[in-house]
């Protein structure tokens, strides 16, 4: 089962996910940034809603392991399930199996920003303004 580190992981998003990588972010409001994220490498099986809250790590049950071997042949080296608020009536499942899984801490920024600190990123889809476009004002650090 996930062990999370401490902090704030309430909102939860799908942040980038494509053959190699699925990665998850969180963090108590995802507005503006995100400070944790689950990546899972060589992603093989995925039940998951795009954006969730509180989620609550479980092993895999018995009916869940036959799914996803019976889906790609065999049991992939990480399984995750959860249950989770999407916003529906009922929890939501979800089910992820993948080749290994990272925890990821860290600051990724969710809009343009330049002067990083060490450990901060920004998010795959952030890109610089193109030129004659105003930019916000950042204050100083």
């Amino acid at each position: 089962m996930i062990q999370l580190p401490e902090g704030s992981w309430w909102d939860w998003d799908v942040v980038a996910w494509d053959a190699a990588r699925l990665r998850l972010g969180a963090g108590h409001d995802l507005s503006y940034h995100h400070g944790l994220e689950l990546v899972f490498g060589d992603p093989l099986f995925v039940m998951c809603p795009a954006t969730f809250q509180d989620p609550v790590f479980r092993e895999p049950r018995p009916d869940e392991i036959r799914l996803v071997s019976g889906q790609v042949g065999e049991m992939p080296a990480v399984l995750v399930a959860f249950e989770a608020d999407a916003g529906g009536s009922e929890l939501a499942s979800g089910l992820i199996g993948a080749g290994r899984l990272d925890v990821v801490q860290g600051i990724v920024f969710r809009y343009w920003r330049q002067n990083l600190a060490a450990g901060e990123r920004l998010a795959p889809w952030v890109r610089p303004p193109e030129p004659g476009v105003p930019r916000p004002v950042q204050s100083p650090r």
